[in-house]
Parts: structure tokens; sequence; C-alpha cells
């Protein structure tokens, strides 16, 4: 499917379901715009919601790469964009004085040896749609980082001082993801369109859970559902999400639990709750209480 054949957000969101991604209006719209005008979208909200999950699943329905880059502290532009492989023209180097040659400055830093980052893989893609680049937790990134990707979307090009600037052949579909641990400058915000994905409700949930784990008994998904979000309510460090609940339900049906009672929560409880004091709140409350309310 090409992103032409989208012509609304009504139509996106029925393709999403196809692909196993149950997207709200306000998501659907949200990707669309993205997809369309091209412009960058940052996803905000809690771990877990699926915001890395959306750009997976609008690369996978458009059939076109996924390009992932993960931020974390200290990241640089050489870790994003491309650096120069020094093994590489050290060993031609050495052919080149063992046949009796010198390489100069413009083969020594030729595409030959250059290795592409996520942006600028995703810049030189080419196919029928463009690539989906996913930026994800941009905001574990430091605001030297912000700054640069703010500059790289605006222009849709990069330079390198060897080889010259670099155009994108296609403008990349461009998902940004934050957890908010802080605040994203000003700049970067208004570059982008803007979409906060909250929890779920508890019958969307049920329905993103099976969708996902369909071979799930249906009063297990149920269960999990609702048990997560009595859990949310507790006063927790990590509040569990949909990607938790997904992970209960595969638990549970591994050690064939067919339904959530005291013991059974106690011993899949690893895989909704990752915290030890968040799983003492739970076991305090009750854990009949989790699994039946």
């Amino acid at each position: 499917m090409e992103v032409a054949d989208l012509p609304d957000p009504n139509s996106l969101a029925g393709a999403l379901a196809e692909h196993g991604y149950l997207a709200d209006p306000g998501l659907a719209t949200a990707l669309f715009c993205a997809a369309r005008l091209p412009q960058p979208l940052l996803l905000e909200g809690e771990a877990g919601v699926g915001k890395t999950q959306a750009a997976k699943s609008l690369a996978s329905l458009l059939g076109t790469p996924l390009i992932r880059l993960q931020c974390f502290e200290g990241i640089d532009a050489s870790e994003a964009l491309y650096e120069w492989d020094y093994p590489r023209q050290l060993l031609g180097i050495r052919l080149a004085e063992a046949q009796g040659t010198r390489l100069d400055d413009q083969s020594l830093f030729s595409r030959e040896y250059l290795i592409e980052r996520p942006l600028l893989q995703a810049l030189q893609h080419e196919g029928a749609n463009p690539a989906v680049l996913l930026i994800d937790e941009v905001d574990r990134a430091d605001e030297e980082f912000e700054a640069f990707l703010f500059e790289m979307l605006a222009e849709c090009s990069v330079t390198v001082p060897e080889l010259g600037t670099i155009r994108a052949v296609q403008p990349p579909i461009v998902v940004l993801t934050s957890n908010r641990t802080r605040d994203l400058h000003d700049a970067l915000k208004r570059r982008c369109l803007y979409h906060w994905i909250d929890y779920p409700d508890l019958a969307h949930a049920t329905a993103i859970v099976r969708m996902r784990v369909p071979e799930a008994p249906p009063a297990l998904v149920e269960q999990v559902a609702a048990a997560v979000e009595r859990l949310r309510g507790l006063d927790v460090q990590k509040p569990p999400g949909v990607a938790e609940a997904i992970d209960w339900v595969h638990a549970a049906m591994l050690l064939g639990i067919p339904v959530l009672d005291g013991d059974a929560v106690l011993s899949t409880l690893g895989s909704v709750l990752k915290y030890r004091e968040d799983q003492e709140v739970a076991i305090a409350q009750g854990l009949a209480w989790v699994a039946a309310g």
C-alpha cells in the first residue's frame, strides 16, 4: 500500500487494525498527517502505551523499512548519522602501499568507506514509499543532540564534509517518541505534529490484547486487562501499560494458566510489575483483589 492510497484518517485506522494495531481517532489523524504532509510527529505518553508500536505498524502497513534510532544519554551525531570505517581505510592504505600506490583523500573518504547510521539511511531510502524513521526516546538524548535533530529534520539533508551535502531522495516519515523524562525544547516541538497517547480504557485495552494475542482464552484476556487497570490505581513507581498486559497474557499461557486467581497472580507478577516495591504494594493490597477486583 502506498501513502497516496490512504485518503483519510479513518482509512488509515482501518488498515492499521488489519495489521494488528488499534489506533484511536486522534492517533490515526496524527499518523495520517505525518505520512501525508509530511511533518515529523512527536508521540508522548507513559512507557508501554504503544508509541513505538505505532511507528512499527505504520511501516508494516506501507511495506517500507522501519529505521530506528534508539536515543540514549551521550548519543552524538556520528552515532546517529554516519562514521568512517577506519579499519577498512587502514587496510586500504596498507594494501595500496603493498602495491606501490597511494590512496588520495578523495579515494580514502569515499562512500566505499562510509558507514551509514539510521538518519542517513532514512534520507537515502528509495522506494514506492518513504522510510519510517523512528527516533525512539528522544528525551534521553541531551539538548545538543536535540538541536542537531531539529536542523536535520528542518532541512531533510545533511552535510558530510568530505562528500558534500546529501539531500533526501524522499523525506522520511518521522516519528519521535518521548516518555517525558525531561522537557524537550520548544523549537523541536514547534517543528513537529504532537499527540499524547494515554492509557486506553478497559474496553480498548481488552481489544488490543485480544488482537495481539488472538490465541489467548477470552476470559484470561479480560481478567488481565482489568487487573492491569486496577494495578495502575495503586501507588506504584511504574504503572503497567498495554505492553505489560500482553506480556502477562503470554506468561500465563506459557504456564498453562487459563484464568487468574491469587496463586496465578503471584507466580506471574514479574511480567507486569518490574519493581520489587511495586510488587510489595500489590501483594499488600491482596492477590485475590488483583485477580478479580
